[in-house]
Parts: C-alpha cells; structure tokens; sequence
C-alpha cells in the first residue's frame, strides 16, 4: 500500500493558531519556529531552482508572520548566492513581534508589491496571506494576485505558496476573492482542511507538510476528530483472512437489484462486494430480472424477491449482515418500502449501504429516511454524490449555503445518524460521533459509469466482514480511487476491481 506523505490529523485554522500558541508558551520562541519554517521554505525554492536552472527569485511578503516567514527565507536563499530581491504590500514600520524582526534581518531592499516586475524572474515565494485569512481579499490585492497567476501561466515558471496560497481560506477550501495558483505548498506541522477540499485544493499544486518544531503532544490539547483518509487511518481495522477461516465467517453481503432493464448496477455492486472479501454474495433479484441476472454471474447467487415482502423473507436468514441498495433500484414507493424493511429494527445485527434510486427515493420525505436511518439494527453508510446530497439534504443545503463540504457532510451525519460517503473529488467521509476525513488525492478516470456502483459494493463487502463503519467507509474509498489511478486511461466500471492495489 501507499505510504501517506502527510501526518495523518488534519487542522482547522483555528486549531494551528493554537498549536502554535501552546508551542510558544511551552518555551519554544515563536522567531525560532518562523526560522525553522523558513529553512523548509528556502530548501523547497533551492531544489525547484536546481531543477528548473533558475536563479532569479522574488519574495512577495504580507502583513503578518506568513510575511515574516518570506522575508527569514529570503535571506536564507540570498546566503545560498540565488537572486532574490523582496516587496511587500504594507511599510515594513507597519510589522509587529516576530515578522517585525524577520523583516529587519533581511539586508537588502524592499520594495513595493504593488507595482512589482516579474520580468526575468524565475520563481516567485507568495508570502503574502497564510491559513489565518478571514476575509475576502480587497480590489487591490485581488489584481495583485491576477498578475501573478498570468505571469506563471504566459511564462511556465513556478509559485511557491508560503503555508497555503494566498486568497485560499484554511479551513474551507473557498476562494476569498482571488487565489494564488501555486506549483508547490509549503505547510506546517499538520496539513489544513482547506488544502484538501476544493476549491482550494486545486491552487495548492505539491503539498509539502514540513515539521518546524512543533511537538506531536500539542494535539492532545486540540480535540482532533478529522483525518487524511490515508491507509495508516484504516490499516490495522482491515480485516485479514484467517487459516482457520471459511467463507461464512467472512460474511455474507446481499445486494438489492432493480427490474429487468436496470440491473447492471447490482451486478456491478455486487461482484464488487466479492472482490472486497465477502465470503458470500447474494443478488436479491425481482422475478422478472431473474433470468437476466442469473445468466450474467457465476460467483454471486441470484435470489427472488419482489418488493418488500420478498426481500423480508431473504433477510430471515441471519447470516446476511451486510446489505446493499440503491444502484438501479429505481425510484418508487416500492424502493423506499424495501429501504425501510432493511433498515427495520430486528433481532439480530445487520449493516446497510444506500446509495443512488435508495436515497433519491426519499427526497420528497427525507425526514421519512432519517427515522429508519436512526432505528437501524446496525451502521448505515449513505454513499451520495454532490447532486444527490444536494437533493437529499436540500433544507441542510439552502439554510447553509457558506459550510464546506466537510461542515455539510458533519451536519448530514448527525441529522441521518448515518455515515455520510460524500463522494467527489475531494470525497468527504462523516460520522454521526464527529469523526470525519478527507481523501487526499482522486483520478479523473472515475468519472465514469458505474464506478458509484461499485464503491457501494467495496462498502458492503468490508462491512460484511464486519470491519468498523467509518473506517471500512474509508478504506473503500481509499481502495476504489487506487485502483482506479492504478487502472489509468480507458477505466470502465467492471475493471475496478481487477486492478492490483
């Protein structure tokens, strides 16, 4: 597996600024954290300029300490015989504490950022705003960032990005106004919500997370409950056949289709939940699909069941813990029958997937959903993609329009009390308990039909063998977009789960 180039917590804005502070107050003098910063800062630039035969660079410094950051590298880089020369958008009488001081150990000029030359530069350091931007840049910076990105796209030379791009919040991800398109990111100490979730993750270009001196310990103190949905996250609860295992110890996934003309979704979900570790797979099938889905899989066991009453008689046997439904269900009162009748309270423990036509069936009641989503006899993991959580969580969706998907997907889970698989880009994973995580990374090549289908199949197949809801939520993520940029060009949805992870 992938080893994650990221510590695994990730950070509000509000939550760094308090990292540093508790680091500041240990003892640790906030100019020596700026200095050590300023050495990854500088160590980046040097080794982007040796690739690219550059000497040239230029330094464009803010009001506060992501400035002072600039100016420490900047002298760094002078030390090291590269070009630099510095600007800045307020008078250097205008800094305070620790960028004060950096500023003044900087032993060339400053001029004004306003009115800036970028001819014959090779790479620029935006030091401008760092992560504790609050609001929307003015007119005028808002040029100043435009001319930049203009210069990086008219001449292919690089950006480096001081904590986070200029213009990007920290902890959203949204653009305040204007942003920096950096090639590189040079953060500290843990990795910010806003780099990872769109749009801000566009702008970040490589993001580096550099230790500066900050002791893992600080976390202790900062409640952390969001994660890189890395494989260290999930890793140890990943369940691993046994020698002494067989298959029903692996459980027993069931897999909802819908009627003759929509089943290859099922089917797709389905072997998907087999590939994933399922010991066995049931198709539910309605009477007139069956001949359909029984000539088509070999491995998965096709069933009748017709409506509700037909699948409440297949989950009768308790060995089917994991239920999955919604691709090519259609969208029906029968669907949103056969919703509620797996999602019913019972004697014994059994986890559900819902997913597409499960979830779109109920956008006329949600409330009707979150009732049975509350009583269920087990984990439910609601698998939606932007426009049907949108749909779905329309009220949640209207009334705060301003969240970040991560805040959205934390307000659903605890509304639903379900795990929330917001999928995406930038696929946000809640739990109903706070827990949340992002994915750091995503291929293009998902785009593609039936690739939810089988990510909802990855779903029931880990929870079949009965691994933790949020982490097989994010191990099957995880798992899927691998796969996926394993795959590369020309992926359609049956190879999935054939490529090597």
């Amino acid at each position: 597996m992938t080893v994650s180039p990221y510590p695994r917590e990730l950070l509000s804005t509000q939550q760094m600024a308090f990292a540093d502070r508790l680091t500041i107050e240990s003892g640790v003098p906030g100019l020596d954290l700026m200095e050590q910063a300023a050495a990854e800062i500088a160590q980046v630039t040097s080794q982007i300029l040796q690739k690219t035969s550059g000497r040239r660079v230029l330094v464009i410094c803010g009001p506060g300490n992501n400035g002072g950051d600039g100016y420490a590298a900047a002298r760094r880089l002078r030390a090291q015989r590269y070009k630099v020369r510095v600007v800045s958008i307020n008078p250097v009488t205008e800094l305070r504490g620790d960028a004060a001081s950096a500023a003044a150990s900087w032993p060339g000029e400053i001029g004004s950022a306003w009115d800036a030359d970028f001819q014959g530069v090779d790479l620029v350091i935006d030091a401008l705003f760092g992560t504790g931007l609050t609001r929307d840049l003015d007119e005028r910076a808002i040029g100043l960032v435009e001319r930049l990105n203009k210069w990086r796209r008219e001449t292919g030379q690089n950006i480096v990005s001081v904590d986070i791009p200029s213009g990007v919040d920290g902890t959203t991800g949204g653009i305040r106004g204007a942003a920096v398109e950096a090639d590189t990111t040079v953060t500290f100490f843990r990795v910010k919500t806003g780099h990872l979730l769109l749009p801000g993750r566009l702008c970040c270009g490589k993001l580096v997370c550099a230790h500066i001196g900050i002791r893992a310990s600080a976390l202790a103190s900062l409640a952390v409950d969001t994660f890189v949905n890395e494989a260290e996250l999930w890793r140890q609860a990943l369940p691993a056949p046994q020698i002494e295992g067989h298959k029903y110890s692996r459980g027993h996934a069931l897999v909802v289709s819908g009627g003759a003309s929509f089943t290859g979704a099922a089917r797709l979900s389905a072997l998907a939940a087999l590939r994933a570790g399922a010991g066995l797979v049931t198709l539910a099938s309605p009477s007139d699909a069956l001949v359909v889905n029984a000539s088509a899989l070999t491995s998965v066991m096709v069933r009748p069941a017709d409506g509700s009453v037909g699948l409440s008689a297949l989950l009768q046997d308790e060995r089917k813990n994991a239920i999955a439904l919604g691709p090519g269900l259609g969208v029906s009162e029968t669907s949103r029958q056969q919703v509620e009748t797996v999602l019913a309270p019972g004697d014994y423990f059994r986890a559900c997937v819902l997913d597409a036509d499960a979830l779109t069936s109920f956008v006329d009641d949600p409330e009707r959903l979150w009732r049975a989503t509350r009583a269920a006899p087990g984990p439910v993991v609601m698998t939606p993609h932007g426009g049907e959580f949108a749909r779905l969580f329309s009220d949640l969706t209207k009334a705060h329009i301003q969240l970040s998907k991560l805040e959205k997907a934390r307000a659903a889970a605890k509304l639903s009390g379900a795990i929330i698989l917001y999928k995406g880009p930038d696929t946000v994973i809640a739990a109903p308990d706070g827990r949340a995580s992002i994915l750091p990374w995503a291929t293009p090549w998902l785009a593609t039909a039936g690739s939810g289908d089988v990510l909802t199949g990855i779903v029931a197949g880990l929870l079949a063998q009965r691994m933790e809801s949020f982490l097989a939520a994010n191990c099957a993520v995880w798992v899927h977009a691998r796969a996926a940029e394993i795959f590369g060009p020309g992926l359609i949805a049956d190879e999935i789960g054939r490529a090597h992870v």
